[in-house]
């Protein structure tokens, strides 16, 4: 005989049994099937029998019958988790959560020697943070994935393509001209995996500066190896404002500016992006963008339950409000 580490799992037959009714009114029961006839009191005594028994639904049995795992699988680019990820990321999960379904992240990386995650999990959705390539959507559709963000009509709608992210690098540029600079730098994260996103979000600095009438002096990658040269060799140009990538780009810079005798913000200013706690925190505490990315988190899983349950979800992102945090650091 099997011991008790070789229980057998509770199924709907065993309830039937305990409770002398057929396993098909125990299924009904449990699935909460419309348009039965059962007894309240028959309804009792099964669920109450469930619950004695320790049952367990079995969910791939369950996704095999309906044709629904309730899993929204999010494919998340190989970047830092960094502090806007982790929020959208919390926010999402926590709606998907409180709609009854399990929100799953997967990392593909370069090596590309595991199978993607979606040949397996059997997904209602899939949710890029950046768009499909060909061979994905193939692999995608070969799998039995029907519903996916951003679809191919979608393409350039990601994650870091949110008009709310974008338009933080026009508030920067906006701020440092409205403090009286006039010669600003663009700095940015010295993280290899961030160069698409970073690169975007500099040319949108770039972009901003030119309408302001600010001078534009590039943009140069601001690692730790590198940013007191970086930030002696601005000094000699003239530059006195910085436009940071994030705040923890930011806080390297004002970091190696006040380690050399550099005062913050009447020699340089610098003002970053995210609002992270480090932000208010840091000393000299730092300027910063604060972009609600937990709200574009709910508003790309609601996106995906409505996908999900069939109904007819609006196009693109929501628009989410971005606003500068003025503090010490210009």
């Amino acid at each position: 005989m099997p011991g008790r580490g070789a229980r057998q799992r509770v199924t709907a037959a065993d309830i039937a049994r305990e409770v002398g009714v057929s396993r098909a009114t125990v299924g009904f029961v449990l699935n909460n099937t419309p348009g039965q006839t059962i007894s309240a009191g028959t309804r009792d005594r099964v669920m109450a029998a469930a619950s004695r028994m320790g049952y367990r639904p079995h969910r791939a049995a369950q996704a095999l019958a309906s044709g629904h795992s309730r899993i929204i699988l999010f494919v998340v680019p190989d970047w830092p988790v960094d502090y806007s990820m982790r929020r959208y990321l919390e926010e999402a999960s926590l709606l998907l959560d409180e709609a009854g379904y399990s929100m799953v992240t997967y990392t593909p990386h370069p090596s590309g020697r595991s199978r993607p995650l979606w040949e397996s999990l059997n997904p209602d959705v899939v949710v890029g943070f950046t768009s499909f390539s060909s061979q994905d959507l193939k692999s995608l559709r070969a799998s039995g994935v029907t519903r996916i963000i951003p679809s191919v009509e979608e393409a350039g709608t990601g994650f870091h393509e949110s008009p709310a992210l974008t338009a933080g690098p026009a508030l920067q540029a906006k701020h440092l001209y409205e403090r009286g600079h006039r010669r600003v730098v663009f700095a940015a994260s010295g993280d290899r995996r961030l160069e698409p996103v970073v690169g975007e979000r500099a040319e949108a600095a770039r972009a901003a500066c030119e309408r302001s009438g600010l001078e534009w002096h590039g943009s140069h990658a601001a690692n730790r190896e590198r940013t007191a040269g970086l930030v002696s060799a601005w000094l000699a140009e003239g530059i006195t404002g910085v436009i940071a990538y994030n705040d923890d780009t930011a806080a390297a810079v004002v970091s190696a500016a006040v380690r050399a005798g550099v005062h913050v913000p009447e020699d340089l200013a610098v003002v970053g992006h995210d609002d992270s706690p480090l932000a208010s925190v840091f000393v000299p505490s730092l300027s910063s963008v604060r972009v609600d990315t937990g709200a574009l988190g709910r508003a790309l899983a609601q996106r995906a339950l409505d996908e999900a349950l069939g109904r007819t979800p609006a196009l693109g992102h929501l628009p989410v409000a971005a606003e500068l945090v003025q503090r010490e650091s210009t």
